[in-house]
């Protein structure tokens, strides 16, 4: 890319601040939402032919990545996860109980801690509850996530076997005084044994992870690692910039803080992710995604039909997404809501015949027309003004007439253009999307200056 980005502009807007895979966020979440509102929005849907997405926390890891911001936890004994696996089947009959059976299932996707831990028969069972509770669509999006260094051609064909139809590798950096800060040593050909059983496997669709402001990254050894995945042609590859929260995360306290990358150098970082993948045929999708312009993630992007939710930017969303196991979210029938993060107390909930939720939110209609403004702004980079919005329909122009003022003044950092009918995104704008965002967020104080946080530093 041409633009040109200074220092000074990224130590203005360098803020931490919200992904916006939900609005409102979950901070603003209710911890007085109970099992019985969750119920109650299952009821709501269960009179509708709505499709579904589900999505499946599998928070099991053989060992605790230093870096890690999942909700995961390390063991080595499979009787764990079959227990934990009784419990995702109650839940399941919970759920199926208040929702109707043989509900259509556009997108599935199994989330972690690490899903390839389960073993063979671990994950036949866990596909045949959720077969056998859902009916999975045809052309549904069958995802899980991988991890390289204990995964196998074998497990891999398995995979396919049971009906997935796209994965995604674990990588993160490739440079072996990274992969010891962060404790996870991960040899390349690993990745690049995994990545090439996909391929022969004949999983449509093949994403990589990496995360940049790693400690002892530098520019040098970041263009070997890039330049890795680019040898292995994936067709997603997907640029996370890691947050140092050691006090939320304990096992972080094991990353040296004195060695990360800050500030205009971690953005450097990412600035050079986007120059080289984008050189070699793949797009800048959203805020830290890229795709092969032939992926349909890339071309949902071009016809302006990208979505969001919490499973990332797809093409496949469903009205409804209900989430099982430890942590899960879902978001249906205007609720968000979350299980407990906690795998004793939500395994306790279970037994007690309780569904697990800790918080949810039910939305009004301001929550639900801001969600609109941001998911558009997020993945059509710009805020029109005659989007219509729910729900009764009004004009965002008339309705966030003050929220648009405040985003058009960053037209004088080139952020937005002002054109007759919209605010168009600029590409410098793109590095500041979250900035952009947070102006349609009504939960966050405003500052008597512009608020400002970086979605790339």
């Amino acid at each position: 890319m041409s633009v040109e980005i200074t220092r000074e502009t990224i130590d203005r807007y360098n803020r931490p601040g919200p992904r916006y895979t939900s609005y409102p966020t979950v901070p603003h979440w209710s911890n007085s939402f109970t099992a019985d509102d969750y119920l109650a929005a299952l009821a709501d849907i269960a009179v509708t032919h709505d499709s579904l997405s589900v999505y499946v926390h599998l928070p099991f890891c053989a060992e605790r990545c230093a870096y890690c911001g999942c909700n995961a936890t390390s063991t080595r004994r499979p009787d764990v996860v079959d227990h934990y696996l009784d419990r995702i089947e109650r839940e399941l009959s919970m759920v199926i109980a208040a929702l109707g059976s043989n509900r259509r299932v556009v997108q599935l996707h199994w989330g972690g801690g690490t899903p390839n831990f389960l073993n063979e028969a671990q994950s036949r069972r866990l596909m045949g509850m959720l077969r056998t509770a859902f009916t999975l669509d045809p052309a549904a999006e069958v995802a899980l996530e991988v991890d390289p260094r204990i995964g196998s051609r074998e497990q891999i064909f398995l995979f396919r076997e049971l009906g997935f139809n796209r994965i995604s590798f674990g990588v993160q950096d490739i440079a072996p005084a990274v992969q010891v800060a962060i404790g996870r040593i991960q040899p390349l050909h690993q990745t690049e044994t995994v990545v090439k059983a996909a391929r022969d496997a004949g999983f449509c669709s093949i994403n990589i992870d990496l995360v940049y402001g790693l400690p002892y990254q530098t520019p040098t050894s970041f263009a070997a690692t890039l330049q890795a995945m680019i040898d292995l042609r994936p067709d997603r590859i997907a640029c996370f910039s890691y947050a140092h929260l050691p006090q939320a995360r304990p096992n972080q306290k094991r990353v040296d803080a004195r060695q990360l990358p800050t500030g205009y150098e971690k953005f450097q970082l990412f600035r050079q992710a986007i120059d080289t993948l984008t050189t070699v045929g793949y797009e800048w999708i959203g805020m830290d995604h890229f795709a092969l312009a032939s992926d349909e993630l890339a071309v949902a992007a071009r016809e302006r039909r990208l979505q969001r939710n919490f499973m990332g930017y797809t093409v496949l969303p469903a009205p409804h997404q209900i989430g099982f196991g430890m942590s899960a979210i879902g978001d249906l029938a205007g609720r968000y809501v979350q299980n407990d993060a906690g795998l004793g107390r939500y395994q306790r909930a279970i037994d007690e015949g309780q569904l697990p939720i800790i918080r949810g939110m039910r939305l009004s209609d301001d929550d639900l027309m801001r969600r609109q403004a941001i998911m558009h702004l997020m993945c059509n980079l710009e805020v029109p003004f005659d989007l219509a919005l729910p729900p009764y329909g009004d004009r965002l122009g008339d309705v966030l007439a003050p929220e648009i003022e405040r985003i058009a003044a960053y037209a004088a950092d080139d952020l937005v253009a002002i054109e007759p009918h919209r605010l168009r995104v600029t590409e410098r704008g793109r590095f500041f999307i979250r900035n952009l965002a947070m102006e349609l967020d009504r939960y966050l104080q405003q500052a008597t200056e512009r608020p400002v946080f970086s979605s790339t530093v």
